[in-house]
């Protein structure tokens, strides 16, 4: 059984809005973040989950060469005051050496690197002088930019496996945290909008001219987008008030092909077993599923088979990337911060723009945003060559 961790502080920027209490509320009224395609360097038909003013963010004068978008989106979720104010007490308690730092992201700072390449010198194809490839391109420089930012100096790296990467995190600083190797650690994801991914799931056929409807029987592709989010674990409340528990996590990897989920979801199957076996608790114990939820055919096909097979038929569950869009190396946090406040508020939010289930689906996908009791949800999180990820969260009073 895995000893709880406490989420004392948490941080979150995306389309729907700036900390918990913004994007509860764009929950609340079922306010979509996505709109059509407008960013700079794209020209596609298609809708995104496009953060406002990143452009305008002006990173600390010591860590000018880490500017890219993607640390200045970090940074961004790094600017809450109730998160900022937990980790310094945190190094307080534990020392900085103490605190470990595990972030995820799927292209980090890529941006940067293809506009590089436009700005290659016409003569001699030499990048520009400011273009600083360790600092931007790296997986690795979003995590050392976040801790040369709060000045962390504990056990740090990245996670990148798709879009499971930013809830992996969490079994890794749980790994870390259980071996005695830091006494806290601050998780997070961060993936910023790049001409590579928007081209890239274009080229797949993936990405859908309209706002993505996750389960809904006319679906046909994602919307892609961007974010930013952060949590702080440590092995007690701390007499935070709002603090919620890690009880459990599930990882498989089941290689059935590079980019297709098994079609029986046989490895997202095993993932959400594993996290209940973890947390010592029933099927029946779990009172809401934050879905993959992706949109694409065979991702909620597969996913829809993984849950029945390991739930039935009952539990509620839908997908919120109707609200962010696909924010892939940073699905897991954004998603892992919406079902802690789903259990905070007593809240199961409909599947935003499913407008009628796929007949073929037989869990029970929510169409109408319900309010009740939540004491614990599964977050599921699924990336490219079936690295799988579920998180099992519940309240501190659970």
């Amino acid at each position: 059984m895995l000893k709880p961790l406490f989420i004392t502080a948490t941080g979150i920027r995306s389309a729907i809005g700036h900390g918990g209490d913004e994007t509860l509320q764009s929950l609340l009224d079922e306010t979509s973040g996505l709109r059509p395609c407008d960013f700079d360097h794209v020209n596609l038909d298609t809708f995104i989950g496009r953060v406002d003013d990143i452009e305008k963010q002006v990173l600390p004068e010591a860590l000018q060469d880490f500017h890219c978008r993607n640390n200045q989106l970090a940074l961004m979720g790094l600017q809450h005051e109730a998160l900022m104010a937990r980790v310094q007490q945190a190094r307080k308690r534990y020392g900085a050496e103490r605190i470990g730092v595990f972030m995820g992201t799927s292209t980090s700072g890529i941006l940067q690197t293809e506009l590089a390449y436009q700005n290659r010198d016409s003569e001699t194809g030499a990048l520009p002088a400011d273009y600083h490839y360790a600092e931007t391109h790296v997986n690795f420089a979003v995590t050392d930019f976040v801790c040369r930012t709060l000045g962390l100096q504990g056990p740090a790296l990245t996670v990148s496996t798709a879009c499971s990467s930013s809830a992996k995190v969490f079994a890794t600083a749980s790994r870390y945290i259980n071996a005695g190797l830091c006494d806290a650690a601050l998780v997070g994801g961060v993936d910023s909008l790049c001409m590579t991914t928007l081209y890239g799931f274009s080229s797949l056929e993936l990405v859908s001219d309209q706002p993505c409807r996750p389960a809904d029987r006319d679906r046909n592709g994602i919307s892609i987008g961007e974010a930013a989010g952060f949590a702080l674990l440590e092995t007690g409340a701390g007499g935070s008030p709002d603090a919620f528990a890690l009880l459990g996590y599930g990882e498989s990897s089941d290689a059935h092909h590079m980019s297709t989920p098994h079609p029986e979801g046989q490895g997202a199957a095993l993932a959400m077993q594993a996290a209940l076996t973890m947390a010592r608790l029933d099927a029946s114990e779990v009172d809401y599923i934050n879905l993959h939820g992706t949109a694409t055919q065979s991702n909620d096909r597969a996913e829809d088979r993984a849950v029945v097979s390991v739930f039935g038929d009952r539990t509620p569950c839908s997908s919120t990337k109707g609200w962010t869009g696909h924010t892939l190396g940073a699905a897991g946090i954004v998603e892992a911060i919406i079902s802690m406040l789903c259990i905070q508020h007593g809240l199961i939010p409909a599947s935003l723009n499913t407008k009628q289930r796929d007949a073929d689906l037989q869990a029970n996908i929510v169409l109408t945003q319900q309010r009740q009791g939540v004491r614990h949800v599964i977050s599921n999180s699924f990336g490219f060559g079936g690295n799988n990820c579920a998180l099992l969260f519940g309240s501190v009073a659970s």
